[in-house]
């Protein structure tokens, strides 16, 4: 008579969002298990929602034994489970939150790549988690901790990260199964074999070559910015190639990289004449500066000064929103196959204050310094709208609304923005002549504005209460961190609650 085999089972967690394709990893590994002569079973807890909770798949694998259907545990348990794979770095994070990776026995891999997070993406300020911090824990507390950004090595072989997870679990030797077996599994699927064996292979030299990876990077440090503008006719790439080199000559080594970078938001935003203006700011800055303090000012006013040069408007937002690279990347999103039509629906609800602010600035004033004529126009503009930009009639639409930066200059909210510009520069310089560490925490502050519409409204809001406590601390030797904990009082909620409080702190000193 048989009996059953005395090994313990394999134990694998397997924690995705949705579309990350954590349904087939399972599936794979199902089949990877029985054609090995193995028993698997397999279950799956589904998250409260997408980026409050993955998907935690559970699999048990152990050798079968003819006769016999052994009796596999339905949930991972805490310090029992061999293999954990997350398909982005915090999943990694919190399976170890779980208990679900241990010093002596975890094999963790994880794409090092990262998905924000809805607290991340919703914080007033920089919400967005450590993942230098995240990856030190898990090299703690995993027997190995793997970690190789796959969603990139998925993306440039045409698959998706399932694969490229795949091929990492097989180099790392986790289960007992050899890589032409694990190969075999993805072609038996019959789908999409060519890209996903593409995406296995590069994951699984990748891992060969090294566990380490590269973990930490935020994800607009890996996103490219603007590309360098190489369109035009001879005449406009010949300025832009001389307001490259006016950097390297009119501004300190410090703030090049930063200068370079703005330098091309500014350009991508508007043209070069614009971008131009910029360096005529910030060299007028630099002349401010202080080498013994490393030429702190004018970094970081190559920063914020493009930020805000380039702001948030309805011409840009119908500029991003008709460019092919936004097409693509949408296209790329949603696994657009051959013979699928996409449509592209955009949800426009605009203000009158948006409306006025295409306008030229005279009519666009008219407008506004009639409050009766203001609101008729808002109720009907704000009434919702979706419009099709896959189709001609809105993309055409959005596409000559987008053409208007041609005008920009000449209309009403380039008028407001550039008078903000213009006073926040002001400030800047006024509080430079007396305290150095002061004017670089009022160029700082900048980063307050952000967005557009309400959004907008309520970051001058805070900027303007931010900056009401300015003449209180010009006179004090720690002014300049008296207006930093003002800022990150700001940047801390939505209401303004802690703002209110630092501001009365300050007031009573």
């Amino acid at each position: 008579m048989t009996t059953l085999s005395r090994e313990r089972p394999i134990t694998v967690a397997i924690l995705a969002i949705g579309g990350q394709g954590g349904g087939v990893l399972t599936d794979w590994l199902i089949a990877l298990a029985e054609q090995n002569g193995w028993y698997a079973q397999a279950t799956s807890v589904a998250g409260v929602a997408q980026r409050t909770g993955a998907t935690i798949y559970y699999l048990e694998m152990i050798p079968a034994v003819p006769g016999r259907t052994p009796v596999l545990s339905m949930m991972p348990a805490p310090g029992d489970v061999d293999v954990v794979i997350a398909a982005e770095l915090m999943e990694a994070g919190r399976a170890i939150q779980r208990g679900l990776v241990s010093p002596d026995r975890t094999t963790l891999i994880a794409s090092s790549h990262r998905a924000l997070g809805i607290l991340e993406k919703t914080a007033p300020g920089d919400g967005i988690a450590d993942s230098a911090k995240v990856a030190a824990i898990a090299r703690a507390r995993a027997r190995r901790f793997i970690a190789h950004d796959l969603q990139r090595l998925a993306e440039q072989n045409g698959s998706v990260i399932s694969a490229s997870l795949f091929g990492a679990l097989a180099a790392s030797e986790a289960l007992p199964f050899p890589r032409d077996s694990f190969e075999a599994t993805i072609r038996a699927g019959g789908k999409g074999i060519a890209p996903s064996l593409a995406a296995f292979s590069a994951a699984a030299e990748a891992v060969a070559l090294g566990e380490g990876g590269s973990v930490g990077e935020r994800p607009e440090e890996a996103a490219a910015g603007p590309p360098v503008p190489v369109g035009g006719n001879a005449r406009q790439r010949a300025e832009y190639a001389r307001a490259v080199a006016r950097i390297g000559a009119e501004l300190p080594a410090a703030a090049r990289e930063m200068a370079e970078a703005g330098l091309r938001h500014v350009v991508d935003f508007q043209d070069v004449a614009y971008g131009h203006l910029y360096l005529d700011r910030l060299r007028g800055l630099a002349a401010l500066d202080d080498p013994a303090r490393g030429h702190v000012l004018t970094s970081e006013a190559a920063k914020y000064l493009a930020r805000a040069m380039a702001y948030d408007d309805v011409i840009r937002v119908a500029d991003l929103k008709t460019r092919a690279a936004r097409f693509e990347r949408v296209r790329k999103e949603a696994r657009l196959r051959d013979g699928q039509v996409m449509h592209v629906t955009e949800f426009m609800h605009p203000r009158i204050e948006e409306v006025c602010g295409t306008l030229p600035a005279g009519l666009g004033r008219a407008i506004e310094r009639r409050p009766k004529l203001a609101r008729t126009l808002d109720r009907v503009i704000n009434r919702g709208r979706r419009v099709r930009t896959d189709g001609v009639f809105w993309f055409v639409a959005l596409y000559v609304l987008a053409g208007m930066r041609r005008w920009r200059r000449s209309l009403l909210r380039h008028e407001v923005e550039e008078a903000h510009v213009a006073d926040w520069l002001g400030t800047v310089r006024r509080v430079a002549a007396a305290d150095y560490d002061l004017a670089v925490e009022v160029i700082r502050c900048r980063r307050l504005i952000k967005g557009y519409s309400d959004t907008r409204a309520r970051a001058d809001s805070k900027y303007g209460r931010v900056l009401s406590a300015l003449p209180l601390l010009e006179a004090r030797p720690d002014g300049a961190d008296w207006l930093r904990r003002l800022r990150e009082a700001a940047l801390m909620d939505e209401d303004g609650k802690e703002l209110d409080g630092a501001l009365k702190t300050v007031a009573s000193l």
